[in-house]
């Protein structure tokens, strides 16, 4: 079963990452408005967050909670988030890059923390491993 669940969370973090990169690349040409794109976006990056500690941690033991992985992951975006307040020549010319922008972002608000929260709180909620019916519920 915990290979099933591993599967899931595999082809859940495809599809985030496809939603995601297609938002940002494609929601201001189809007229989508700005508070979608960037905010969507944000909650999506929060769920690819979740997703993949979910599958590290997982892979390397099988101990912790999905509450456990969501709050991990909730630690993870906000000192991301609390990092871009850091400056270096070097590191503000990565996040002028599409990866750095995407990985990284570029300026800290805390709106952006709200929605890696939201992002996380659904991926938690879908996470094969946390529903009640699932027998590997830990």
């Amino acid at each position: 079963m915990l290979g099933r669940i591993q599967a899931g969370r595999f082809a859940a973090l495809l599809l985030i990452i496809v939603f995601g990169l297609t938002l940002r690349r494609f929601g201001y040409a189809a007229g989508l408005p700005f508070f979608l794109v960037k905010y969507g976006g944000s909650l999506l990056w929060g769920s690819m967050v979740y997703v993949l500690l979910a599958l590290a941690v997982t892979a390397l033991t099988a101990r912790m909670p999905p509450a456990g992985i969501a709050v991990l992951a909730l630690a993870v975006a906000i000192c991301v988030e609390f990092f871009r307040l850091y400056h270096t020549p070097g590191l503000d010319a990565f996040r002028l890059t599409t990866a750095g922008a995407l990985l990284l972002g570029r300026v800290f608000s805390p709106w952006n923390i709200l929605a890696y929260a939201i992002g996380i709180a659904a991926a938690y909620a879908f996470d094969p491993a946390h529903r009640p019916s699932s027998p590997e519920r830990r």
